[in-house]
This record gives C-alpha cells, structure tokens and sequence, in this order.
C-alpha cells in the first residue's frame, strides 16, 4: 500500500502537520531510502525510509519529546529498566527510553516498515513487528516489562491497555498517549479535529470509568497535556497508570 510522502512524514510523527512537512521536502530536506525528495506528492510504501537531513529533534521522531516530558513530570525512572513500546512506529518512544538507561526494549508494532535503521538494529531492541497490541500475552516475553509506553492511532485505548497491562511485572508503569480525535465518535469531530475544551477532556472521564468498571486494581498516577500536539493540531494527553500488584510490592518492601 502506497501513500503521499507528506502524509507519511506526518504518520512517522517526523512533523505535526502536513503543511510542515511541505515545507520541509520542498526545502530538499526529506529524504526517501537515502535520495532527497522533492514533491509532496511522491508515492511511497510503508517499507521505505523516510529521513530528516537536517533533524534539531534529538529522537529519530517527535514521539521521543512527548515521552521525555512525561517522564520528566511524572519523575518516572526509567534506568535500568525492562521497557515495551506500544506502537513503536519509527520509534521515537524507543529512542527516549534508550538515552534515558532501558536495559531493554520490547518494540511492538502492528505493521513492519516504519522502525528507523538505527533503533532497528540496536542490540538492546526486540523488534516485534506485525504484532497486534490487542492480543498480547505474556508467554510472549522472556521477561516482564516494568514500564510501557503506548502511542496508537486509529484505535481506541480501551481495547488496549487490558492486554498490555496483562504482561506488565506487577506494579509496571504504564504511560499511555491518549488521542481524544480516536476515542471519540466522528459527530465530536470537525475535519478530524476535536470540537472543543470540554469534549476533549470528557475523553478523559470516559477512560477513567473504563478503568474503574473493567481494569480492576489499575491506579492512575498522573496526567498532563503533550508538550506537543499531534497531527492536525489536536492536544494529546499523556497519562500515567500502575499495573495491578503495587500492594504486593509494598508489602515485600
């Protein structure tokens, strides 16, 4: 399946708009499997690597800025750390967690093309390519992750943090990208956009009643607005949540 390169520049989160990434590849600063690219429009597959010549981001995508504020807000420690990456895409998040000290990351993702060469081939990565979030289980890694992050589009959370949280060590953290645009009915949206302040953050109530009625023992520990907005424009949340079994740990202490 093909798509137009501004439009795969913005689903690798490598630019927040399209007209961003206009700019950019007009500017002769996008590059397709190395040759530089210089029409919006050109067609391109999801196996073909899409690079910044000149990238200020220190991640191989934006998504790393939007974890490296949660994690510096929240104070989550993430050294030494058996992580998973939810949606790894070009795998910003997998960056983020490699700089801040992860003894290793589970990179999970629904499709095969997007990860960037360098994460890729890092030997503290396992990729999992073509693996859908929605069915995870635990025999499927040799060790527990301790903390997570999820960054999904076009799906809502609620059909994936059960099956996340059911591989997490006990008392795993959880720091979920919550994208009202895709947890919310077609009518709260204009051109893809949410309508308004209250609709968006209703998203939240709505996912915090989920946690209560159908993931027992899951706490939330925190919430905060994306230090960037996603595609099209939309604020993003990042919120923070506790797998089941901090009592356990508390005990053992």
């Amino acid at each position: 399946m093909k798509t137009r390169l501004d439009v795969a520049c913005v689903e690798h989160d490598l630019f927040e708009s399209r007209e961003k990434a206009l700019r950019a590849i007009m500017a002769g600063l996008v590059t397709v499997n190395g040759r530089p690219a210089d029409k919006a429009g050109q067609q391109v597959r999801e196996t073909d690597i899409i690079e910044l010549i000149r990238n200020d981001c220190p991640y191989v995508s934006r998504g790393g800025i939007k974890l490296k504020g949660a994690l510096d807000v929240f104070k989550t420690p993430v050294k030494g750390r058996v992580c998973l990456d939810i949606g790894v895409a070009t795998g910003g998040f997998t960056d983020c967690f490699l700089q801040e000290g992860a003894a290793r990351v589970y990179a999970v993702d629904v499709g095969e093309g997007q990860l960037h060469e360098k994460m890729k081939t890092h030997p503290q990565v396992v990729f999992m390519p073509q693996t859908n979030a929605r069915f995870l289980k635990p025999e499927m890694f040799p060790e527990k992750p301790e903390l997570c992050a999820i960054d999904v589009s076009f799906i809502s959370l609620k059909l994936i943090l059960g099956p996340v949280l059911s591989v997490m060590a006990p008392g795993g953290e959880v720091i979920a990208l919550v994208k009202p645009q895709f947890e919310l009915q077609a009518k709260d949206l204009r051109k893809g956009i949410v309508k308004d302040e209250p609709t968006r953050l209703g998203v939240m109530d709505d996912l915090r009643t989920f946690l209560k009625t159908s993931l027992p023992g899951t706490l939330e520990k925190g919430l905060i607005d994306s230090p960037l907005r996603g595609a099209k424009g939309n604020l993003e949340f990042l919120w923070l949540l506790s797998a089941p079994g901090n009592e356990r740990l508390d005990a053992a202490r």
